[in-house]
């Protein structure tokens, strides 16, 4: 597994935060205006006020977040059943640490202990990406985290 595939679960997140940040500006939008009243004749589409068009995004909106919790689900999976087959304990714990919580190296480096700094656990993560890309006959040793 390459280190954009370990990433995919922080971005999907990240995806799914300001697709939150959005719905509450819409919803936060929604109050009902004055209507226009300029005695122009409206074409049968035109007609839509202002809340009905937000209240459409906004339920529009409200499919795709939960689409994209769904993946998240889905991707978490992929990510703990590749995790479980670490056979190193440690180098589990720093990858469920940074792809599966999402914490900087520095934090990760601070809820293992034991005197790890941020530039170790990091050296951990990709020594054990490199010896698995090595050990892959189909992409030639190139380099799992390299992006």
């Amino acid at each position: 597994m390459t280190l954009n595939e370990l990433s995919q679960l922080y971005y999907l997140n990240r995806e799914i935060e300001l697709d939150q940040q959005r719905l509450q500006e819409l919803e936060g939008q929604c109050s009902p205006g004055s209507p226009v009243l300029d005695g122009m004749p409206r074409s049968p589409g035109m007609n839509r006020s202002k809340v009905e068009r937000l209240a459409a995004e906004i339920v529009d909106l409200q499919a795709i977040i939960a689409a994209k919790q769904i993946q998240c689900i889905h991707e978490r999976q992929r990510l703990e059943r590749y995790i479980s087959t670490i056979p190193d304990s440690l180098t589990r714990m720093v990858f469920t640490l940074r792809f599966i919580n999402g914490l900087p190296w520095m934090q990760v480096a601070a809820h293992i202990g034991g005197n790890n700094t941020e530039d170790s656990v990091k050296k951990t993560c990709y020594r054990y990406l490199d010896r698995e890309a090595d050990s892959r006959p189909d992409d030639g040793g190139e380099r799992a985290w390299a992006q």
